[in-house]
């Protein structure tokens, strides 16, 4: 045995949301953790996102006079999945986020009042974050439980198992040392996806190999790979899609810009709309990257503009066009002669959709909604007009292992690999075939906990 090899109740590989809830968890429940993030600080992708997190029935909701249940949450996440999900998967999803909820504010998580609606929502749950301040607080958290151990600049390179073929550990390298980190009831893997892994990306998902791609420098697929390597099955790779809304240029700004659930329209390079611009920011970027050049840009007017929430990073439409992003003009013609696109083409397409608004019915593209089976359509008619140039940005991957609803991952069978969960990113099968807003790191915390009392027996 080597005198570096450590060894804990548990082995939690990452330090994103859903590695840090999984420690919170399992060490509130007795455990003694050690988890490893091979960065050399924690956060991971969780602490760049847009800090959005899905939940239903909350006291924010109520104070806001929303009505939204578990069971309305459980539909919408089906059918903007496209009935691609693992119903399991939803379910445990939707059974255990209120109590999260609580337990996540319990812990120090402080969330914004302003509820919103968005991607794949029929009513406002959009419940804000600091997400950087998020992870910090569940990290400070676990540190003072005294039980959880964190190694950053620490890769976990293999899983080992036993003669039974349970996984024990993990091998990891530290400052050129290689050493074992044993977990006596498993290894639950929290590590993220590979949007920073070019020959992944291309081997699932190739019609994103020229696309923005923003996530986690730790986000390279090594829990995956490492999974795979002893027989894990994988699901939804074919679903990894960029999410609409990125500024093409824009070095400041990770996250998108929805305008378009504010009631904007989307237009492409010859004036033109292509696309019902309430569905989920997935399916708008799969339709935005097959149109010239990859970009395309939401127009809006005045009242768009201003019906945006600074508080919120995917509708903070005023403070992007004080940074200068967004195109300004008195008028639609003048517009188009700034984005370079012809003016009585996107004249006549504002008009013409001002009339489908009047009328209450689009015949182009069906669009009924400023978001999925919310809010009543607006004109675009009071000046000034804006454009806000978009392409499909890849920030996470969206798919992942096959796991069950305790998360303990399965292999190409259909069984259980004994003593291996995963959480967060790692996991397949919740989103399907689209995304609902707030639901990747509601299940980086919901999934987290869940696997941590799955590892622990509790």
């Amino acid at each position: 045995m080597n005198n570096n090899d450590i060894q804990a109740d548990v082995v939690v590989v990452g330090g994103g949301l859903a590695g840090f809830a999984c420690a919170l968890q399992a060490a509130q429940d007795g455990a003694d953790v050690i988890l490893l993030e091979k960065l050399g600080e924690i956060g991971g992708s969780s602490a760049m996102s847009g800090g959005c997190l899905a939940f239903a029935g909350t006291d924010l909701q109520k104070a806001a006079s929303i009505e939204d249940s578990s069971e309305l949450l459980y539909a919408d996440l089906i059918e903007v999945g496209k009935h691609e999900n693992d119903p399991a998967l939803v379910r445990a999803y939707v059974d255990h986020q209120l109590e999260t909820y609580d337990w996540l504010k319990q812990a120090g998580v402080e969330f914004s009042p302003v509820m919103e609606t968005s991607s794949g929502q029929s009513v406002p749950r959009v419940h804000t974050v600091d997400p950087a301040d998020t992870v910090r607080a569940l990290a400070g958290r676990a540190k003072d439980t005294g039980k959880v151990r964190l190694l950053l600049n620490t890769s976990a390179l293999r899983l080992i198992r036993d003669a039974h073929g349970t996984v024990v550990g993990v091998s990891a390298e530290r400052e050129g040392n290689t050493f074992t980190a044993s977990g006596k009831h498993g290894v639950v893997l929290a590590s993220g996806g590979f949007c920073k892994n070019p020959e992944l990306v291309h081997r699932y998902a190739p019609q994103y190999d020229d696309a923005v791609f923003i996530g986690g420098e730790g986000n390279v697929g090594d829990g995956l790979k490492m999974a795979l390597l002893i027989g894990a099955d994988c699901r939804d790779m074919i679903y990894i899609k960029g999410t609409y809304g990125k500024h093409p240029t824009d070095e400041t700004n990770h996250h998108s810009l929805l305008a378009v659930y504010k009631g904007a329209i989307a237009v492409n390079q010859d004036g033109k709309r292509y696309v019902d611009e309430s569905i989920s920011y997935k399916l708008l970027g799969d339709a935005c990257i097959t149109q010239p050049y990859g970009a395309t840009f939401q127009i809006f007017d005045h009242p768009i503009m201003q019906s945006g929430d600074n508080a919120v990073r995917i509708l903070d439409i005023e403070r992007r066009l004080e940074e200068g992003l967004v195109i300004q003009a008195d008028t639609i013609e003048a517009l188009a002669e700034q984005i370079e696109v012809p003016a009585h083409v996107l004249i006549d397409t504002v008009n013409t959709y001002n009339g489908y608004v009047d009328a209450g019915h689009d015949p182009d593209f069906g669009r009924a909604h400023l978001v999925h089976q919310h809010g009543e359509l607006v004109r675009i008619e009071t000046g000034p007009f804006y454009a806000y140039p978009s392409t499909a940005a890849v920030y996470g991957t969206y798919c992942g292992l096959c796991v069950d609803a305790a998360m303990h991952v399965l292999d190409v069978y259909g069984d259980v690999i004994p003593g291996l969960y995963a959480a967060g990113e790692m996991v397949g099968g919740l989103h399907g075939a689209a995304y609902m807003t707030g639901s990747a790191l509601g299940k980086a915390a919901i999934f987290g906990r869940i696997a941590a009392r799955s590892a622990t027996r509790i």
